[in-house]
């Protein structure tokens, strides 16, 4: 297969070079007159940065954002059991056991992770996104802390129509998924609303999952030049963990949940699962001062309750954060010949964590192990300048200074405040992009990331706060080239990625997860994309549109400088990284509203611990939908069927790395199914 596939990336990047390619995905309306945290009065096709727009639940399932954030390349998101998401930008899972890590989050302009570093991505609904934006390489001079990259979810997009939207979908292994979405435009406010509920059997025993979500969001123009917005949500989810499999029993019975093993009690037994309750609030002001300046501040909260039965333990986090973003900006435009922008602000959040660990005797907490209350701060200022010249140069210049620190104790142990701080962090950013000509662009740009330990990783199940573990870093070099016609959209970049203190997940005997820091990673890469419209969309004939997309990632990443113990690590490849992975899509329109979609997945085989001994297979997914779009006067209702893996094979999708005993495997489900209905009025 390896062969294939080479071929495959071979004439895929001739055809892009050739072709002169350039900007596939991005969406040139991406900073929206509302986004309260930049401001960007450039065009996108100029920028040079390497960001992606994407609808997720477009042509895919709208209970999951799994398929689509995947067709993007140097993204990767996996799913161990329904709810349990992970998401890499342009790295290893290592750090993500579960959650997101290493990547900064934004939800309506609002910040949605922790001052510890942990997003809990998988409280919202899949559809209640609308659209997301990824950043991809480090964007600390901006964003701050965070060495993958930024994602930027949207709940809504605005429009001058009030509508109403209901939406259902059933499908196998107990799929039920519900929708409801309100929203309402007056003259100067707009006012979204959303409901959802999502449950599911699960393909494995042990998996099931039920989720409510509620939600909303509101934005008023009060006066001439201010603007007030508002977001807030709920979000109740439970969902059993069935535990990692070893190879046999993956191959034997890969539905089963993790069994029993000598004094271990298996994941059944021990009613192994997750309940999160999270309330999220935020609200945003901005004004315009004059001609040339604008000032914008948002502040926002959130607790969270979750309860974690566990094969060793049983853990309960009571977390609540508090923070605020501001800055000041000023743009001038002299003649169009020199346009700039420049900004100036302050992120600073708090998050504290009352975390307690007993003894789990069959789904029920027993004796107190541990607790330890932990409090983590993250500030970081910024400032950045950009600047286009005779629309044909853009040129960005960007730094912050970071500062993380957390302190600890044990209430259990009658134990008074332990602090920890790390250094002041700089993490400049410098880009160019230059317009070779009115349709290809080139770009280049050189950037620092940096991401300190999160609270989940200084204080993991093993009970035991790791004051050892420290930040990580790394320098990222980045060069590409964009295109874009009438017909053609496409994008090639490639890069390398210097990353020091790597932190990576281990398991212990007692199955308890920690983490160390592994030395260096090298991690040179390269991809590609490209949208073709073989039929532009048009009004007459049996086939309305034909819309063709193709996304190739290449990463050649590598441990450097890395030994545990007696044992030598350099050199292997960075576990949980696929070397190849190739996403292609057909899209066709028909005539009476109908509509047809189909999509090829390939990923490379996966290490599944840093000694390279164990590996994941290849895989190739298969999956369709089938549609219709009916319009009677002031209502549209849509019906539509779909089927996923359709070649029916068995893979894992979320894989345990370093997991102890070769327990790494998590079984996806096999062929299936999925109908529903949606109405707006």
């Amino acid at each position: 297969m390896q062969k294939p596939i080479i071929r495959i990336l071979f004439f895929s990047i001739l055809f892009l070079y050739c072709r002169s390619i350039a900007l596939a995905q991005i969406d040139t309306t991406l900073f929206h007159e509302d986004s309260l945290i930049v401001f960007h009065s450039f065009s996108l096709k100029q920028s040079p940065a390497s960001v992606d727009s994407i609808k997720p639940t477009e042509h895919q399932p709208s209970f999951t954002l799994l398929p689509g954030l995947n067709t993007l390349p140097g993204v990767r998101m996996e799913e161990r059991s329904p709810g349990s998401y992970r998401l890499s930008i342009r790295g290893s899972l290592l750090r993500s056991p579960f959650g997101v890590r290493n990547v900064k989050v934004y939800f309506d302009d609002f910040l949605l992770t922790d001052a510890g570093g942990n997003t809990y991505l998988n409280s919202l609904d899949a559809a209640a996104i609308s659209s997301m934006e990824i950043w991809k390489g480090p964007y600390g001079s901006l964003y701050g802390a965070n060495t993958g990259g930024v994602a930027r979810l949207r709940s809504y997009e605005q429009n001058d129509t009030s509508q109403l939207k209901v939406s259902a979908t059933g499908g196998s292994y107990g799929l039920f998924h519900q929708n409801i979405h309100l929203q309402q435009k007056w003259k100067k406010q707009y006012l979204t609303i959303n409901q959802a509920y999502q449950r599911s059997d699960g393909y494995r025993a042990q998996s099931a999952l039920k989720r409510q979500f509620y939600q909303a969001s509101y934005y008023a123009d009060y006066h001439k030049n201010k603007r007030i917005k508002a977001l807030a949500f709920y979000s109740d989810l439970n969902y059993l963990t069935p535990g990692g499999l070893t190879l046999q029993e993956y191959l034997s019975n890969p539905a089963a949940a993790r069994p029993a093993s000598g004094a271990m009690p298996g994941a059944e037994q021990q009613q192994a699962r997750i309940a999160n309750r999270t309330l999220y609030g935020g609200i945003g002001h901005e004004a315009r001062l004059g001609k040339y300046f604008r000032h914008v501040i948002t502040v926002f909260t959130t607790k969270t309750d979750l309860e974690n039965p566990a094969i060793t333990n049983y853990e309960i986090r009571k977390e609540s954060t508090y923070g605020t973003r501001t800055y000041l900006e000023a743009s001038v435009n002299t003649n169009h010949r020199f346009l700039w922008n420049w900004n100036a602000g302050v992120e600073w959040q708090k998050t504290t964590s009352a975390i307690s660990n007993y003894r789990n005797d069959a789904g029920t907490k027993d004796t107190l192990l541990a607790d330890t209350d932990l409090h983590a701060r993250q500030y970081f200022m910024f400032t950045q300048f950009s600047a286009t010249i005779f629309s044909r140069i853009m040129v960005e210049a960007g730094l912050s200074l970071n500062q993380y620190k957390y302190r600890y104790r044990s209430p259990q142990l009658q134990q008074g405040w332990t602090d920890q701080s790390f250094a002041y962090q700089l993490m400049p950013r410098i880009a160019v992009s230059y317009k070779l000509r009115e349709q290809l662009l080139w770009r280049a740009s050189v950037s620092k990331g940096y991401s300190p330990p999160t609270i989940a990783e200084v204080r993991p199940n093993d009970n035991i706060v790791h004051t050892d573990l420290q930040p990580e870093y790394g320098w990222n070099y980045e060069t590409g080239l964009r295109f874009e016609n009438k017909r053609l959209r496409a994008d090639a970049a490639v890069f390398y990625y210097a990353l020091q203190q790597a932190i990576v997940s281990r398991t212990d005997i007692n199955n308890n997860q920690y983490f160390v820091n592994a030395g260096g990673t090298s991690q040179p890469g390269l991809e590609t994309q490209l949208t073709y419209q073989l039929l532009l969309r048009r009004s007459h004939g049996l086939v309305r549109a034909v819309e063709c997309k193709n996304s190739i990632t290449w990463y050649v990443f590598s441990f450097t400088d890395y030994s545990m113990g007696q044992a030598n690590y350099s050199g292997n490849r960075l576990t949980g990284v696929p070397r190849t992975v190739v996403v292609s899509s057909l899209f066709m329109r028909f005539a009476k509203g109908v509509y047809w979609y189909m999509q090829y997945n390939y990923t490379g085989k996966i290490p599944l611990n840093d000694a390279n001994t164990a590996y994941a297979d290849a895989y190739h997914l298969l999956q369709s939908k089938l549609g219709i779009d009916m319009t009677f006067k002031n209502m549209l209702l849509g019906i539509f069927a779909g089927a996923d893996n359709l070649l029916n094979r068995q893979y894992s999708l979320g894989d345990d790395l370093n997991a102890f005993g070769g327990r790494y495997y998590n079984a996806a489900p096999l062929r299936n199914y999925y109908a529903g209905m949606t109405f707006m009025f």
